[in-house]
């Protein structure tokens, strides 16, 4: 099929004329384009990683702004991770990280938790992530790899008892989990969404029984994974991703139960 392009003001229908009046223009601010060209400019190598970007008044002159906006640039293309800016020195070039590209991650999470439906959207996201991940784990797994699962899976079994290092242990496990894929993304999505992680366990281990209920399944997680077997592993996750949205259920009814008294 022959792409419609070039097309004059007597060859668009009113269709069509309609479609591109709804198209939104955007205008960009000044200090948006100067990063464009910046970032351009460092991935095509005028700027390699490593090189010291020119001082304030060069890149004013350069794109023909003012320093106000060369510096909101910058700021910019720190948040990226493309640059590192300085306090009294020139920003130094730098490569992007996962950490980098997912550090506003947490801000993000915080704002859509609030949202009514915010905690559903996040257990089921977290079990597309999570499921997939110990599944990958458990064909990329190593000897030592499996050894340091282990000694994570000791650490919490030996914090049954005292609910705050369970927490810490539980998340530690998890995030134990998401190395040994060996893909830097998934650590750092779980590093992005471990304040969320936290808050989930605080609220689910106050649920009678939670302690127990959640080693049994990092258990079951392990074995599978020591086993290499993807499959047992993805179903040990997705039954203890269920295990813990129940007892967050079961804990918010009971503190809320509390809150109104008897009747």
């Amino acid at each position: 099929m022959a792409a419609k392009v070039r097309m004059g003001p007597s060859e668009i229908g009113d269709g069509s004329r309609s479609e591109l009046a709804a198209w939104p223009i955007r205008r960009r601010k000044i200090s948006d384009e100067a990063a464009l060209r910046l970032e351009a400019m460092i991935r095509d190598g005028t700027f390699p990683e490593g090189a010291l970007l020119p001082p304030e008044r060069e890149l004013m002159k350069m794109f023909g702004v003012g320093r106000a906006s060369i510096r909101e640039a910058l700021y910019a293309l720190g948040r990226m991770g493309l640059v590192q800016v300085r306090t009294g020195e020139r920003p130094l070039v730098t490569r992007p990280t996962p950490e980098n590209l997912l550090t506003e991650l947490s801000g993000a999470a915080r704002h859509f938790l609030a949202g009514t439906d915010g905690p559903d959207h996040f257990q089921e996201a977290r079990a597309l992530f999570e499921v997939g991940v110990v599944r990958l784990a458990a064909i990329r797994a190593s000897a030592e790899d499996i050894d340091r699962l282990r000694r994570a899976l000791d650490a919490n079994s030996a914090a049954r008892g005292d609910i705050a290092r369970f927490e810490r242990t539980d998340v530690a496990f998890h995030y134990v989990l998401a190395q040994i894929t060996q893909n830097p993304i998934f650590a750092a999505v779980h590093g992005a969404l471990v304040e969320w992680l936290t808050s989930q366990r605080t609220i689910s281990l106050r649920a009678p029984g939670a302690e127990e209920a959640a080693f049994e399944c990092h258990r079951r997680i392990f074995e599978s994974v020591a086993a290499k077997n993807p499959e047992a592993a993805a179903a040990a996750m997705d039954e203890h991703l269920k295990s813990v949205a129940d007892l967050i259920r079961v804990a918010t009814e009971a503190e809320s139960g509390a809150a109104r008294g008897p009747r």
